[in-house]
């Protein structure tokens, strides 16, 4: 009975142990695909190792993505030591374009009833026959790439490879039926519960069963970085925080001193590229978003009567339709923030040219400019000499007509120190 004691406590630590290694890292794919979502998934898989996950699960819900980007997420999918499954879900999301290849590269490949997948064909934002012989060679590279993927994890891949050339969508029912996923599940509890105990093969060949009974779901938790550049990774609100941070400095070098709007430009600035620095950008776009800034200012400065400030207008709008370089509506700057961004501009030069415009039609009222044409007081005969008083001040005069002491003179002209006047209309009348 004694020597029972010990393997019971054996027993029930060994027990202990297997319930504490079924954990799961959980993170979310579910925008779209760029450099960010590389690393973001990079440090889950690496944190699943560190903490001994029995598998990760990344849940899909994206329109696509940058095609160097979906490569990259797949290469560290495949180096994975820990298994990855692939689940599309909420009902009603999708895995499309870059989230078919995501799917497809899965240890485990889920979806949720009501997604759908599929639609992975390259797209260009070119046309020509130069550009129809380099998409046709993409389109190859492509299909091989997901030939590749769903052979090596025993799917479908001559459906696969329609997905791609014909741009074939998928119900999550379809896709079950083809064996293009293995499973299909309400949420990711009746997932675990689906996978508890099977056995799956690893992209090496070995084989391992998983061990999903009531685990452990650890949510990813994103740095402060790539919470940062994933909340401003939407190009449009990436080029807004560039515009108005723009429009903060230019304000500060029309009006030096302010500071608040000098140092809030410079931190929008810097985190507008910050974000666009992860997208494909196009450098004609950001050729006529500079090309537009440079005319915005020198309507400023020349006041051309709006000639200026409409082609900066335009040149802004087509810079900002140009900028992003990429054929998913989600990745290119919308027309409604092309506009919305441009008009304040246009707005704010029209106003800072109608002060320019005042200003020059202004008389000039300081320097020895700002004498002409003013009225004074003769304090001593002008024969042709004496004293007037003007501005407070008595000044020396001539006067080519004879003015009496006390009689209004207008000033003509001034000769250093000394007014050249003549006799005001109105004289006569004191």
């Amino acid at each position: 009975m004694r020597r029972k004691a010990p393997l019971a406590i054996l027993a029930l630590a060994a027990a202990q142990v297997a319930f504490a290694a079924s954990k799961v890292e959980a993170v979310n794919v579910d925008g779209m695909v760029h450099p960010i979502t590389v690393e973001i998934l990079s440090r889950a898989l690496d944190q699943a190792q560190r903490e001994g996950a029995e598998i990760v699960l990344i849940r899909l819900n994206t329109p696509g993505g940058l095609l160097d980007a979906t490569r990259e997420i797949i290469e560290k999918v495949f180096a994975s030591p820990v298994p990855v499954v692939m689940f599309v879900e909420p009902s009603g999301g999708r895995a499309a374009s870059a989230g078919f290849f995501l799917l497809e590269a899965g240890d485990v490949a889920a979806m949720a009833p009501g997604t759908h997948t599929g639609a992975a064909t390259p797209v260009s934002l070119f046309g020509g026959q130069a550009d129809q012989v380099m998409m046709r060679k993409a389109l190859n590279d492509v299909a091989a790439m997901i030939r590749g993927v769903a052979t090596k994890r025993g799917r479908n891949s001559e459906l696969a490879e329609k997905a791609v050339v014909d741009a074939r969508s998928f119900t999550d029912k379809e896709a079950l039926d083809n064996k293009l996923v293995d499973l299909v599940a309400a949420d990711q509890w009746d997932l675990f519960r689906k996978l508890n105990g099977r056995e799956i093969t690893r992209f090496d060949g070995r084989k391992q069963t998983l061990h999903l009974e009531a685990p452990e779901v650890v949510e990813y938790q994103k740095t402060t970085r790539e919470r940062i550049i994933s909340a401003i990774a939407d190009p449009n609100l990436a080029l807004v925080l560039l515009v108005i941070g723009a429009l903060g400095i230019y304000i500060e070098f029309q009006s030096p001193g302010l500071i608040v709007p000098g140092v809030i430009g410079a931190i929008m600035v810097l985190m507008g590229l910050s974000a666009l620095s992860v997208l494909p950008i196009n450098w004609v776009g950001a050729a006529l978003l500079l090309l537009a800034v440079a005319l915005f200012i020198l309507e400023a400065k020349f006041a051309t009567h709006g000639v200026l400030a409409v082609g900066g207008a335009a040149a802004m709008v087509l810079g900002a339709l140009l900028l992003i370089e990429s054929p998913l509506p989600e990745l290119r700057i919308h027309l409604s923030t092309a506009v919305g961004i441009t008009l304040p501009f246009a707005i704010i030069t029209t106003f800072l040219v109608t002060l320019v415009v005042r200003a020059r039609a202004n008389k000039v009222i300081t320097g020895s400019a700002g004498m002409i044409d003013e009225i004074g007081v003769a304090h001593t005969p002008l024969t042709p000499a004496g004293k007037v008083f003007i501005h407070g001040e008595f000044w020396s005069a001539v006067s080519s007509t004879p003015v009496e002491a006390g009689a209004r003179v207008r000033v003509r002209e001034v000769r250093g120190l000394t007014l050249k006047v003549e006799p005001a209309p109105d004289s006569t009348e004191n």
